[in-house]
């Protein structure tokens, strides 16, 4: 099945998309788009995969669904294009760089700018109807995205995996740790961020990690 994605990862990824679970996916999404607003628009669908090739990921950084609310999704995880207040989570992203590593908090939501440095921005589930979360869960994107945090641990080296709350976390098992670097947090969202999000430091462990690997460090 040909799939619109970057190149580096459609020769990483093409033979899943002939798999069986990921055609009945696509079957599923596109009637979902057909029946009303899902969120992110069909162009960003693959974003976080178009903006960070795939022998330029150097940090994953896991989110569950993409923002249900109109004008927000935009394919990263956790990102909101320009104009677009500060979801919470997001908000305290913010808040933990500029306590981490003194960043003043920026101009905008918008982190595009980060997977242009080779931070995966991955959501779980790529797609969600519109006002319904988890709307999409359990279609076969799970499925997908695990396939891609294998693919990514397998072949290639010294990646830093950022894994905030518990769905996240599980996403452990599918990394090799022996060759990557995982970090796990509590979720940043307003309900878990003050038992161990805040505070964490996984902006500047992160940096350190990737700079003793000799690697650019990411300008968060």
């Amino acid at each position: 099945m040909k799939v619109k994605i970057e190149n580096s990862w459609n020769n990483v990824l093409n033979d899943i998309f002939d798999e069986e679970f990921f055609k009945k996916l696509v079957t599923f999404v596109k009637s979902e788009y057909e029946k009303g607003p899902v969120f992110p628009p069909g162009k960003f669908i693959f974003n976080a995969f178009d903006q960070c090739p795939f022998d330029q990921v150097k940090v994953v950084i896991l989110g569950q669904d993409p923002y249900h609310g109109p004008g927000q999704a935009h394919g990263l995880s956790f990102s909101v294009k320009p104009g677009v207040s500060f979801p919470p989570s997001l908000l305290n992203i913010f808040k933990e760089i500029q306590s981490d590593i003194g960043k003043a908090m920026p101009p905008n939501g918008d982190l595009t700018r980060w997977a242009q440095q080779g931070v995966f921005l991955l959501n779980a589930t790529l797609t969600v109807r519109a006002r319904e979360a988890g709307s999409h869960q359990k279609q076969g994107w799970e499925e997908f995205t695990d396939r891609v945090i294998q693919r990514i641990s397998d072949g290639k080296s010294n990646v830093v995996f950022l894994l905030w709350g518990a769905y996240a976390g599980k996403k452990a098992d599918l990394i090799d740790q022996a060759k990557h670097l995982v970090l796990k947090a509590p979720h940043p969202s307003p309900l878990s961020a003050h038992r161990g999000f805040l505070g964490c430091r996984h902006f500047s462990q992160a940096n350190e990690y990737l700079e003793k690997q000799g690697l650019k460090t990411i300008d968060w």
